[in-house]
């Protein structure tokens, strides 16, 4: 069974330029229902309907979430129908199985003041002048241009020399897009692209390699991680006075947009800004706006009171 995980693996990436995060989610799914299938003296070349149907009913028993469920019968399909298109089988017992639909939730978003607080804890965060500098300019990217936090902190250094009005983002499946650059984010990158700069020369001198990202890391990948941004905007939210429960990277992603919205952007606009492919995607943002005016009269409308 694993050499059918792996080999559909590689197609994914050959065939479909999956990013790296959907690879590792699919790996993990499919070894987890291989774990099953050979508990219950089966497997993926001999599995029936039944079979992946009780494993269904297992992940429901153990309390998984519809949507990590919905997700892993998904990666099942995947698998099962590639299976079959190879050859490996000739039936596909996964294709008739209904999964639970996913709920759909409002995007958690933050107000423009709790953003504005948020970009002035930035600029005071930080063991020293570099760490601010950096911070500072982490928060104006990713609240000018609603990218996604791997996008962000994996940003090339040469995507921003020259003072650029737009900036070119790679995002999923290795598409690319044009996001506009506001002036408090251009004045943060000049700030610390100099600090960067300078340090890097210092490491030069030193025999170290340069960088070619934007904030570089000493870690395995080289540049920040997602994980210590993730921490870092946690302690934007406690030094700027907003509830740490409410912040994530994403929760900014999300601010970009209803914020876009609110001010009269086009929503096909805002699609092309976020990189989504479909434009139902982006609609959810009307809704968070529809329930935003809707909480507005409800607690200030004189006849909402009881």
């Amino acid at each position: 069974m694993q050499n059918w995980i792996e080999t559909f693996l590689e197609a994914m990436y050959a065939e479909h330029d999956s990013s790296e995060n959907t690879l590792k989610a699919y790996a993990a799914d499919l070894r987890e229902f291989a774990g099953h299938l050979d508990d219950n003296n089966s497997s993926f070349a001999t599995a029936t309907r039944a079979d992946v149907e009780a494993y269904l009913i297992s992940l429901d028993t153990r309390g998984m979430a519809q949507a990590t469920r919905a997700r892993r019968l998904s990666s099942v399909r995947q698998l099962f129908r590639f299976a079959f298109e190879e050859g490996w089988r000739i039936d596909d017992p996964a294709t008739q199985i209904r999964g639970p639909r996913k709920k759909r939730h409002l995007p958690k978003t933050l107000t423009e003041a709790e953003v504005d607080r948020l970009l002035e804890a930035a600029q005071t965060t930080g063991r020293s002048p570099s760490d601010r500098l950096r911070n500072t300019c982490l928060m104006q990217l990713l609240y000018a241009t609603g990218m996604r936090v791997s996008e962000l902190v994996s940003l090339p250094v040469a995507a921003v020399r020259g003072n650029p009005e737009m900036l070119l983002v790679r995002g999923k499946g290795d598409k690319e897009r044009l996001v506009p650059l506001s002036p408090p984010a251009k004045i943060a990158i000049a700030a610390w692209l100099k600090r960067r700069d300078a340090d890097e020369d210092l490491a030069r001198v030193k025999g170290k390699p340069v960088s070619r990202f934007l904030f570089p890391s000493n870690g395995k990948l080289g540049h920040l991680t997602r994980i210590r941004f993730y921490t870092l905007v946690k302690e934007f939210a406690v030094n700027g006075g907003v509830s740490p429960e409410t912040v994530t990277p994403h929760t900014l992603r999300h601010a970009f947009a209803t914020h876009l919205l609110a001010g009269g952007a086009d929503l096909r606009v805002i699609q092309m800004l976020l990189g989504h492919a479909d434009v139902a995607t982006t609609e959810i943002y009307t809704h968070v706006l529809d329930e935003n005016l809707k909480k507005l009269v409800m607690d200030h409308h004189p006849l909402a009171k009881d």
